[in-house]
């Protein structure tokens, strides 16, 4: 069995908590999702695997999972420079870095900011490269604005379990369940009960009035490592055409289209999404 270890860095902000596995092998970097997610969440499955033969390093985001309390608001910039934090306090030059929607985002953004510490990517359902129509997108906008909408009511209606379980069923999942579905409903609810059930900072402030403040796609033709892109076909959130036009834009990248899938994949099917990330981060050795 993978024993996890923890560790905290200390930010001005606050405490930056991290999960790590595995003491040989090269280092991977997991980003987790917004939302009701955190490091555990996303990767719990993915890192016994992974630890086998590789140094995995999950952090909980800023006022995520045990990244609590955390002052002032996490930003993309705020987010960029956490993933740099926790490779230089753990002393690593360079890793392989697997993100999740969200965390997907910031991948590709780190690849494009700083390539001399990206060895390889995957990302999973890749946020940072969605637009929006003219209302949807101000209506969306106005919600990132409003702490009422954003903040009070996600919280107040995501308190109790069958609301949690009908969300995660139908916003994060494809055709099926998993095994430890139950298991997920606990975790999120337990995670939306310590105030996790809001839209991220990020998520708020990368969308302006008109247009996106976090757009990616103009940078991907930078990106220069290898790339792997995972993608449900059912995914609520991120559409499959979308991503593949996400792929096409990274010179020499792979895109894994999951049939059934949706936007959790990784937690849908863990098999099948472990097998994918094992082999492509084999390719590099």
């Amino acid at each position: 069995m993978t024993t996890l270890r923890e560790h905290v860095i200390d930010r001005p902000e606050g405490r930056l908590h991290v999960h790590l596995a595995g003491d040989t092998g090269p280092p991977v970097l997991l980003l987790s999702g917004a939302g009701m997610d955190n490091a555990n969440l996303s990767w719990a499955r993915m890192i016994p695997d992974l630890a086998r033969d590789h140094r995995v390093i999950a952090p909980d985001w800023p006022k995520q999972g045990r990244s609590r309390p955390w002052h002032g608001r996490a930003t993309h910039d705020v987010l960029l420079r956490t993933i740099t934090d926790v490779l230089d306090d753990l002393g690593v030059e360079r890793a392989a870095v697997v993100g999740l929607s969200q965390g997907g985002a910031l991948t590709l953004a780190y690849a494009i900011e700083h390539p001399e510490r990206v060895e390889r990517l995957v990302a999973l359902a890749p946020a940072g490269t969605l637009s929006f129509p003219p209302v949807v997108h101000q209506l969306l906008w106005l919600t990132a604005k409003l702490p009422l909408l954003n903040r009070t009511l996600p919280n107040l209606a995501f308190r109790n379990r069958p609301t949690v379980a009908w969300f995660v069923r139908r916003a994060l999942f494809g055709a099926g369940v998993p095994d430890d579905f139950d298991a997920i409903v606990d975790e999120c609810l337990a995670e939306a009960r310590r105030g996790g059930a809001t839209s991220s900072d990020w998520q708020n402030d990368s969308i302006g009035f008109r247009r996106m403040r976090v757009d990616l796609r103009p940078r991907l033709g930078e990106i220069r490592c290898p790339a792997l892109f995972v993608q449900g076909d059912r995914d609520a959130g991120v559409p499959v055409a979308r991503t593949r036009e996400v792929a096409a834009a990274v010179p020499g990248s792979r895109l894994e289209v999951l049939p059934g899938r949706g936007h959790w994949s990784n937690r849908e099917s863990p098999d099948e999404v472990n097998a994918l990330v094992r082999a492509f981060l084999a390719e590099g050795r």
